[in-house]
């Protein structure tokens, strides 16, 4: 079936590793409820430690959990009005899973020769219209935006279906690596001089293991709320600058990890810039789901085209 093409005209405007806390779960529990109780204003904003995972609960369990009683509806991220540019978007096969055809969602500038390419790596529900929004948004902005399939052709719409397609990943993570070098090198190869790598949610850990893996292919890393990867080995491949984007109430993700990458990558002389959000959980600026928030997740966006804008155009 021949590929559609969209024109809009928008206006101006090896897997990470897991680091878990010891502590024994009635601890954890009793500190969660003691922090619930202290008063909610009058005390200055600080980063505060979000509520301790689980140690026993796997990758897509620690998401499942997260996303309890969510669902995979627009979140207020889409629709939002982009950049100058006119964009044309369409679906293109970019890579090949044993045979069967990768397909993804590439969105171009209209008048912008040259542009920067970024790749984007969906969340725990998939390559699903919410995503294509974000890819248009972004070509908005004067860059070629190819949303991938970690999925190969499938997606969710509730928890259990989603977490069964995080395992069907995690069970063959190879496969998902040849999928993003297929992406990048489909993004070279149709001009793109630099290529950044920008992932939510579960994506977020792929946009870090993107970077590590494809080393010098990748300019510019955007990671939203990933699993923080410390071992020095792993991070030392990472040869593109990083900004990290993470919730101070995320469930799912220490704050503490979050803040041992950081220093590992220091340590290692890699560029790095860290923001944790107070007041925001997992996912507060996911395409998809109920965890949107609103000031939190548009400052987010901003310091992303910031960031995207620096590494992919400057120099």
């Amino acid at each position: 079936m021949p590929s559609r093409t969209h024109t809009i005209t928008t206006s101006p405007d090896a897997r990470p590793t897991r680091v878990r806390t010891r502590a024994g779960a009635a601890r954890a529990l009793a500190v969660v409820a003691a922090l619930a109780l202290l008063p909610a204003c009058g005390a200055p904003e600080r980063e505060a430690a979000a509520p301790t995972p689980t140690p026993s609960r796997s990758v897509a369990e620690d998401l499942a959990h997260a996303h309890a009683g969510d669902d995979a509806s627009p979140s207020p991220a889409v629709g939002k009005p982009g950049g100058p540019h006119a964009v044309d978007a369409e679906a293109v096969a970019y890579g090949d899973a044993g045979g069967t055809p990768i397909r993804g969602y590439l969105a171009r500038p209209r008048d912008v020769a040259d542009a920067p390419g970024v790749l984007l790596v969906h969340e725990w529900w998939g390559l699903n219209d919410n995503l294509r929004d974000m890819a248009r948004q972004l070509a908005s902005h004067g860059y070629v935006a190819l949303a991938v399939d970690l999925y190969v052709g499938r997606t969710a719409e509730r928890p259990k279906q989603a977490m069964a397609l995080v395992q069907s990943v995690l069970a063959d993570p190879g496969a998902a690596e040849a999928n993003l070098r297929q992406a990048a090198s489909f993004l070279r190869q149709r001009g793109a001089e630099r290529v950044g790598v920008v992932g939510w949610c579960f994506g977020g850990d792929w946009a870090l293991r993107a970077g590590m893996l494809l080393g010098d292919e990748i300019d510019a890393v955007v990671m939203y709320y990933g699993e923080p990867n410390t071992a020095r080995a792993e991070l030392a491949r990472l040869e593109a600058p990083l900004l990290g984007l993470f919730g101070a109430e995320d469930a799912t993700i220490p704050v503490a990890n979050v803040r041992e990458m950081e220093s590992t990558l220091q340590r290692l002389g890699k560029p790095v810039t860290i923001r944790v959000f107070p007041g925001a959980r997992h996912a507060f600026a996911n395409p998809s789901g109920r965890r949107y928030v609103p000031e939190a997740a548009e400052e987010a966006w901003r310091l992303t085209l910031e960031f995207l804008d620096r590494h992919l155009r400057s120099g």
